[in-house]
């Protein structure tokens, strides 16, 4: 694995997971400020944290109650550090419960937008407030339980309604937010993190994604020196900007793997042909293994039982093919950061909604080195290089694939002729969004085949066929989304024309479920 510690500035802001959803979320909002930081289990050692060595250390929500009696608790290390703490929601309540205060639970749950009142606070006081705004400030809260009485030392800096919401100890340099600062629903949240991170854990503006890119070429060319390395090349994004990177740095010693499923989008093999076989000459072999994966998913409706097969046709393809480059001592995956935090969320109380396809397994079965640029980038961090790489931005911003494919898209079984019509469907859609400027303004969007039965009538016939799902949403991080309100004419046309041009379709219906309650994926 490339020691990338050169990505990791001195003094990053260390954030506990107590299992938030929210937690990917707090380390962008930070690194959005300029700033490193890292996310880690609530369990972490007394040495892993010297060795991360932070100037602030943030506690994160969590799905647990502080009266519980395995609660998490808050290692004794993280107090005795001497660097400023903020807990919110859960661990705010963690650290008024451990030093001294108390929580109860709530007769009413607070979930939702919330409107807090701040304290005025003796003028001596004021200097080491996270607040220095109006009387009153629109949150968002998610919790059962509230902190009843402080600890020592503390004193109340807002509340929701009769309830304490914030809280500080000045001397010792804690805080305490009631409320998640870092979703958009609490529009002044980043003024917060803000004032934190620098007026109170005095951190440096030192993370800037666009400059680690001739030291991520350097790096790698001291760790792979003349030999040659193997790319699990996707066609997304993180695979893409990985590619780029390697090519740059290493040139000829660069061969690229692109196995195609099958499951791909309209004319994406093509497109992967057009860009980096012929405009950039990456040396990339393209597998045809439609008819494997077709095979393996022959008969399986479940959508989890999906994802475990796609993942292991491709691991089991994707050796054989490599077997051809044998010289080679080295693979390199597109990780990225959240993909790092997820494989390990489950072992510290964050809940798994569905897995992930990925290539985690193949390292140690191939026996190669594993080579990970951007294993400690975000998803937007990655993007930024892929620009400032000089990938066409319509490449860098496409919607977000599975990588199952349109496995996951096709609700039951998945065979050639359905795969075509969804396709085509898809495709009519995105041309729309495209064609009417709607595209760029939507986080993601996608046709769903509907193996449901429905009346219709086409010419002067009767018809029964499966329907065509359209999800579309709007969201900043995806851990939430709003279902986009496309105009009507638009939706009319995409109906359309989906009706007339796939043939065996009987009506289209748009998807108005918002995350919550629905994920974003229909499986």
């Amino acid at each position: 694995m490339v020691n990338a510690s050169f990505l990791k500035p001195h003094s990053p802001i260390l954030i506990l997971d107590f299992g938030s959803q929210y937690s990917q979320l707090i380390a962008r909002r930070i690194r959005d400020l300029g700033v490193y930081s890292e996310i880690h289990s609530y369990m972490l050692t007394e040495k892993e944290l010297r060795d991360i060595a932070p100037c602030g250390i943030i506690l994160s929500g969590g799905p647990d109650s502080i009266n519980q009696q395995h609660a998490p608790k808050i290692p004794k290390a993280v107090f005795a550090y001497g660097v400023p703490i903020l807990g919110i929601c859960y661990g705010m309540q963690a650290i008024a419960m451990q030093l001294g205060g108390q929580v109860q639970a709530g007769k009413h749950a607070e979930f939702g937008f919330s409107k807090l009142q701040i304290v005025d606070l003796p003028q001596a006081l004021k200097p080491h407030s996270l607040f220095s705004c109006e009387k009153t400030v629109d949150v968002w809260m998610s919790h059962g339980d509230h902190v009843s009485a402080l600890p020592p030392g503390f004193y109340v800096e807002a509340r929701s309604g009769k309830e304490i919401a914030a809280i500080m100890d000045p001397k010792r340099r804690y805080y305490g937010l009631q409320f998640h600062p870092e979703v958009t629903h609490t529009p002044q949240g980043q003024l917060f993190l803000k004032r934190f991170v620098f007026d109170i854990c005095h951190c440096s503006s030192n993370w800037q994604p666009k400059e680690i890119i001739s030291e991520l070429i350097q790096d790698i060319r001291q760790k792979i020196k003349n030999e040659k390395i193997i790319l699990a090349f996707s066609g997304g994004v993180d695979s893409a900007v990985v590619a780029t990177l390697l090519h740059q740095a290493v040139g000829e010693q660069l061969q690229c793997i692109f196995v195609d499923t099958g499951l791909l989008r309209k004319n994406e093999t093509q497109e992967i042909k057009s860009i980096f076989l012929e405009k950039y000459h990456f040396k990339l072999s393209i597998v045809d293994a439609k008819k494997d994966f077709l095979n393996v998913l022959k008969g399986v409706f479940d959508p989890e039982e999906k994802r475990k097969r796609v993942g292991e046709m491709f691991i089991r393809i994707f050796e054989e093919e490599a077997k051809k480059y044998g010289e080679c001592r080295w693979l390199a995956q597109g990780t990225i950061y959240s993909d790092v935090i997820e494989s390990s969320a489950a072992s510290y109380g964050a809940q798994i909604i569905k897995s992930h396809h990925n290539v985690g397994g193949l390292p140690s079965r191939m026996n190669l080195k594993l080579l990970e640029p951007l294993r400690y980038l975000f998803k937007d961090e990655v993007r930024k290089l892929g620009l400032l790489l000089g990938l066409p931005k319509s490449w860098v911003y496409r919607h977000p694939f599975p990588g199952a494919g349109l496995a996951i898209r096709v609700l039951g079984e998945v065979t050639e002729n359905v795969l075509e019509k969804l396709r085509i469907a898809d495709a009519i859609f995105i041309e729309e969004l495209k064609k009417n400027n709607f595209y760029e303004k939507v986080s993601q969007a996608f046709a769903v085949f509907i193996p449901v039965n429905s009346v219709g009538v086409i010419g002067d016939a009767r018809q029964y066929a499966p329907i065509i799902g359209l999800r579309s949403v709007k969201t900043e991080d995806f851990m939430t989304a709003s279902w986009s309100d496309l105009p009507y004419e638009m939706l009319a046309t995409i109906s359309r024309r989906i009706v007339n041009e796939v043939t065996g379709v009987s009506r289209v219906v748009y998807d108005i479920t918002g995350k919550p309650p629905a994920t974003i994926e229909w499986e």
